[in-house]
This record gives C-alpha cells, structure tokens and sequence, in this order.
C-alpha cells in the first residue's frame, strides 16, 4: 500500500450470530494519519465491528462485506494464520480494561515482549531494549522497573499505557482503541488521549471506539456515528458536534452534563419516570440558599483515616478533612482515584471509624457511637454504589431486594410490602413487571434505578451517591442523573455526591470538594470553583477536562 491509500476500507460489513443480525451494512474509511471516532452506547455493535476488522468477531459469527481491505490486503477470506501475520504487526487493538487484558502473572515486560518475539528476529537482549524504549514512549515513570512489574501493581493509568506499549511494539499502520479512556480519571484520560493523538500525528491511522461524544472531541477527526448495529450519521468533528443531523445524535450531545445547569433536564421528556407521589410521611422542605442560617444534617470534622501498607509503614489515604451537608442541597466530591473520596465516604456513612475527627448527622454523634446505637439510625442516610449488581445478593428478585430494605432484614417475602413496592418502582421509573425478575437480567440503568428505590425504601434524607454513573453510557447515565434531580426536588433529599466526571459534578452540585492525596485543596460553591479555580490542582483537572466543558 502507500501513503496515500486508505489503511482501512469497509464496505458494507454485516456481521450475524445465528439468526442475530450485530452489524448492518457499515462502510467507513480511515487514512494515514487519520483518526476517526466511532460512537455509540452499549449494545450498538462498536466492539463487534472492531474485533471483525481483527479476525476476531468470535465462534459462531458471520461475517460479510463487499470491502475489507486493512493495510493493503484484502481481509475477507484471510486464514487464522495469515490473521495472525496481519494483527499486531500491521494492527494493533487497545482495550478498555487493561487489568483483565494484561495476564496478572507476568510481568508488563513479558506482554509487551510477546509481538517482538513472535514477528521479529531480534536477540532477547534487543527486544528488552525496545521495551524500555516503548514503555518511555507512552510516558511511563521508571520504565525499567516498570518492566518487571506485574499489572496489579500498577495504577489504572499505567496499565493502560502498558497496553499501549504493547498495541504499538511494531509500528503498526492502523491502531483500533476501543473504549481506551472509559475507566481513566480526567487527568490520566487527557493524557492517554494525548498519547494516541501524538501516534496519529506520527502518521498511524485510528480507529477509536467510544460511547461519549466529549471524550473523542479533542482527538477525531471524523466521526461516525452508531446505533442498533448501522452508522445513522458521519462527518467531520465539527459537523457532527456542531451540526448533527440525526435524532439520535443530537440525543447523545444533549445527554452530556457539561455547560448544562442545575436541574436541566438531559433525557428526552419520554424518558421521564412516570408521576408518582412522595413517600409517605415526607415533606419536601425548600433548598436552603447560600449563605442562611441551616442545620447540616451531616457535618464532618477533621475526619484523618490510614492504612498499614507493612509493618512499619502506613499509608495516610485521608487527612483533616471537614465538610457540611445542608438540607436539600448537593455536595460534590471531586478528585482522581486515590484521593481519598471513597473513605471519606464510608466515614460519612459510618461504616470506617476514622482515627482522628468526627461525624454528625442530624447534629447528633454518629461516627463516635457504637454501631448499636448507629443501627436504629440508618434508615436516615442511604447510599448508592458505582456498581449495583456487586451490591446485591445474587439470590433474590427486585422485589425481596425492596422488601429486604424495607424491613431491614427481617424478611425477605415480599409479599407483606407488596404496595410499597410497587410504589417504590414507579417512583424510579421502573415497570411493576420487573419486581419478580432477578437484578442480573436487568440493563444497566434498570440495576441503577433498582438501586436507587432500595436506597429510597427506608425514606432516607440524606443520601451518599458514590461513582452512581460513571459505569453508564451517556444517554443512561442522563436519564439517571434527571431522576436524582427529580427526586431531590420531590423529596426533598441532600447529596454528598461523588465522581472523577467533572461534568457530572458541574451539573450536580450547589457546592463541591476538590481533594487530592486524601486532603481538601479546594471547596467553595460549585460556578466559583469551575469559574475561578484558586488551586493549581483544580486548574489542572480543569484543562484536563473534555472540550464540551472547557468551552462553555
């Protein structure tokens, strides 16, 4: 091939698994040089047109073009041999979660060391040389050590980077990344994405896969747009940002939290859960404004928390950290992984004892006391996790979830809640259909809204939301979001909110917490703080931050 002719050609690509039609007549092209982002939520067939273009699609597959030409060869009828010679040395795949993608027995060297030891001649010795030099080229610290590391030593960041090294080791003409940034903090993002735009530049093409129109502004050049297994719109990045002319285009940009105020909605009014009336016994009392007289309901004080790293050494993962929860407001909580957001919250909650410091909820003792004392208080501060589906027992149906909540673990029949839950449902937007189904055959967003009735059930007024959207697409992620803003206003409820997602944090909170190496470096109200950072580490999650935030 040359310079001039695309890297990769496909025309009209369909791809089935048994009677289950994936991908539908997809054609795009990627030339030297070229990055086109290819975007769509879950299920919309990305990753499977990336491993198709890989010889990957899996058992049972079919697959079908009129064009598949990657680098200068026609791949529709390629043997698994000939598959192999292709991949890695004229191909190179990135995937999401490099801890599951990198063998946790060998070390990052080895892995990056098996392309080199399969597609070329050099010595043992050339081959070590070449991976310092790759593992320095993706910006890795030490990289010498680095090499003999395995990937759970490794942070997030680095292990991504080692997939990169790897995905690179021979120069490929064309690199597919599939969802390379999704588990990334903002900063660690920015970065990788940095990287893989400095080996477009550097002339490889890219295909890079991504649900999150935001994440892939700043590196595509073009972008395709998918849905239900077909391209719905492509065009340049600035038309499709700026100019997209299909429904479910504009649907995904209007999903994206950045620039959108408090309480905007970002789902479509169809996704809307259906009225319903608040929990019995509720009032919803007006948002304190800033700067009244109002009571915290949850106060915290000079919370400090370490961990034993050995016998001698400790790890100090939270420092002095006081913060005030007002009635019907939201506190964001912002930082990157390790800062320290998740201890502080199960502090909050009652569920860490810190060292140092102290709780308050509703102006009572709360972490001082015993968890006897504690227990007949829980009903009052609720909680919603990252991961649902971690979080229930695997056992039960929806229903015995939300009775379980209800009664406190009393029972688990379901039958003497049967109207509450119902209730609690309809509330979050969920089918009364679904109370008999188990959690695992539920959608993502589905789990979440069932998370977020059981944290309902015991008619909680504060409510500790840790990482609630940052496993959901976009369009999913949105309609979550509007309905813990409906709720809030409906209930009456207060948010110690947690997140790395800037935008999220943005859109949520009436106040925010900037924390780094388990301290507060920054707090104020939420426009001062994106407006007017006073820290240089607000400044730099900032500049971090997708183009959409940046630029509103």
């Amino acid at each position: 091939m040359t310079k001039t002719e695309p890297i990769l050609r496909v025309e009209d690509l369909h791809v089935s698994f048994a009677d289950t039609k994936v991908v539908r007549g997809v054609s795009l092209t990627v030339n030297p040089g070229e990055c086109l982002a290819l975007v769509g939520e879950s299920g919309s067939g990305k990753s499977v047109l990336a491993r198709s273009m890989m010889g990957l699609a899996g058992a049972g597959s079919t697959v079908h073009a009129n064009t598949l030409d990657i680098a200068g060869r026609d791949a529709r009828n390629l043997s698994q041999r000939s598959w192999r010679a292709l991949r890695g040395k004229h191909v190179g795949l990135i995937l999401q979660d490099a801890l599951t993608s990198l063998d946790p027995l060998r070390t990052v060297g080895k892995e990056i060391d098996d392309s080199l030891r399969l597609h070329t001649r050099s010595s043992g010795a050339q081959r070590a040389a070449r991976v310092i030099e790759l593992l320095e080229a993706v910006g890795m610290d030490d990289p010498a050590r680095r090499a003999g590391q395995r990937s759970g030593e490794l942070s997030g960041g680095m292990r991504q980077r080692a997939l990169i090294a790897a995905a690179i080791a021979l120069d490929p003409v064309l690199i597919i990344a599939d969802e390379p940034t999704t588990a990334l903090d903002a900063t660690i993002a920015a970065s990788v994405m940095e990287l893989l735009g400095s080996l477009r530049q550097a002339g490889s093409g890219m295909l890079l896969i991504s649900h999150d129109l935001a994440a892939v502004a700043n590196v595509a050049d073009s972008i395709a747009v998918m849905q239900a297994g077909r391209i719905v719109e492509q065009g340049s990045r600035e038309q499709v940002l700026m100019d997209p002319q299909h429904a479910y285009t504009r649907a995904l940009l209007a999903a994206v939290p950045a620039g959108k105020p408090r309480f905007t909605r970002l789902s479509p009014d169809d996704d809307a859960p259906a009225p319903s009336l608040p929990l019995p016994g509720k009032t919803v009392p007006p948002r304190g404004e800033l700067g009244a007289v109002v009571q915290p309901l949850l106060r915290a004080r000079g919370l400090s928390k370490s961990f034993s790293k050995s016998k001698s050494a400790k790890f100090q993962a939270v420092h002095n950290v006081s913060f005030e929860l007002l009635p019907g407001r939201t506190l964001g909580v912002v930082g990157e992984s390790g800062s320290g957001k998740t201890t502080t919250a199960r502090m909050a909650l009652g569920l860490l004892p810190p060292d140092t410091g102290d709780v308050e909820l509703f102006g009572e003792p709360w972490s001082s006391i015993p968890e006897s004392e504690r227990r007949i208080r829980r009903p009052a501060l609720g909680a919603i996790y990252q991961d649902p589906l971690s979080s229930f027992d695997p056992r039960l149906t929806a229903a015995s979830l939300l009775a379980d909540a209800l009664s406190f673990g009393a029972t688990r029949n379901p039958r003497g809640h049967t109207s509450r839950i119902a209730e609690l449902l309809q509330m979050v937007g969920l089918a009364a259909g679904l109370a008999g189904q188990n959690p695992a055959t539920l959608s993502g967003g589905q789990r979440q809204r069932l998370a977020i009735a059981r944290a309902l059930a015991p008619g909680p007024k504060v409510l500790i939301c840790d990482e609630p959207v940052s496993a959901l697409d976009v369009s999913v992620q949105a309609q979550v979001l509007d309905l813990l803003d409906e709720l809030q206003q409906r209930l009456g409820l207060s948010y110690l909110f947690i997140s790395h997602d800037l935008s999220v944090i943005r859109h949520m909170s009436d106040e925010v917490l900037v924390m780094r190496a388990g301290q507060i470096v920054e707090s104020g109200a939420t426009e001062q703080v994106f407006t007017d950072p006073q820290d240089d580490y607000t400044r730099t999650l900032l500049a971090a931050a997708p183009l959409q935030l940046r630029e509103r």
